[in-house]
């Protein structure tokens, strides 16, 4: 697709910058839906759970092997044994409903089934967590737009170039959304499914 904005050398940089940004949100959208529980075990799903590593939040799998070697089981391995007690706590206190046990060494976090409840409780903290991205895709197509409205009043793009820039970053904006929309329906499909 030839993009005027990369045509014009005072919007090239823009056009990048806005698409990078906007990735960023897809990727950071990706990670939580990863994280969200479903009905079988995945590694993923402690991603957001973090520990105190001596002094720095750190999650779980930089510090641990974290492997699912059942479906409904999650079995953690911290490289320091120290470790264990700290992983252990912020797993059951994370909110997810997990109750893990160790046995000093290792940790292993059954995953109940997920009951109707949690399953709804879970899509509607994805649809929260969309909203923001959302959110986020505005505001960056908003300082998108801002930054062509500044190049066209220092005079350095003309007015139908403005015009095709911001028609542009609008497509990209819907284009992105449209992304993320399709992603929270998979997610959502997959966490209704018993």
């Amino acid at each position: 697709m030839a993009s005027a904005m990369a045509s014009i050398p005072a919007l090239k940089d823009l056009q990048v910058q806005v698409k990078t940004r906007m990735d960023k949100t897809i990727e950071d959208f990706r990670a939580n839906l990863l994280s969200t529980r479903t009905g079988r075990a995945s590694v993923h799903m402690l991603d957001q759970i973090k520990i105190d590593y001596y002094g720095t939040d750190t999650q779980i799998s930089q510090v641990a092997q974290v492997t699912t070697p059942e479906a409904q089981l999650i079995v953690v391995q911290p490289w320091e044994i120290s470790l264990v007690g700290a992983i252990e706590k912020a797993i059951r206190t994370s909110g997810q409903g997990f109750n893990p046990m160790h046995d000093g060494r290792i940790i292993r976090v059954p995953i109940p089934p997920m009951t109707e409840e949690r399953r709804k409780e879970a899509v509607k903290h994805l649809a929260g967590v969309l909203e923001g991205h959302k959110t986020s895709m505005r505001n960056i197509r908003r300082d998108g737009n801002e930054a062509v409205k500044k190049a066209a009043k220092d005079k350095l793009i003309s007015a139908d170039d403005e015009k095709r820039a911001n028609e542009e970053i609008q497509q990209l904006t819907d284009a992105q959304i449209k992304v993320l929309e399709e992603m929270f329906k998979a997610k959502e499909k997959d966490v209704m499914t018993v």
